[in-house]
């Protein structure tokens, strides 16, 4: 179970998710800065996975198919945003 409010305290966005997506691997940094949160924009590198989720902000994102604790990935700055 996941926070559905993360913010990222690195670019300042909202984090977003998509269930039963994965994220395909010619994913950049530039392409969710310029493409955040435009849906439409996103589906472009979306994988359809039964069981996964995508995560991303502005700055980062994360392909997560198995239960993963995001809490030791140091380089991801997601905290809660408070409900």
């Amino acid at each position: 179970r996941t926070c559905d409010q993360l913010r990222c305290t690195a670019c300042d966005f909202r984090v977003s998710l998509f269930n039963d997506y994965v994220w395909d691997q010619s994913c950049d940094y530039l392409f969710f800065r310029n493409n955040m949160p435009e849906l439409g924009k996103l589906r472009a590198k979306m994988i359809k996975k039964k069981g996964a989720r995508a995560y991303a902000c502005q700055c980062s994102w994360r392909s997560i198919d198995e239960l993963t604790d995001l809490q030791t990935e140091q380089q991801l700055r997601w905290v809660c945003g408070k409900h």
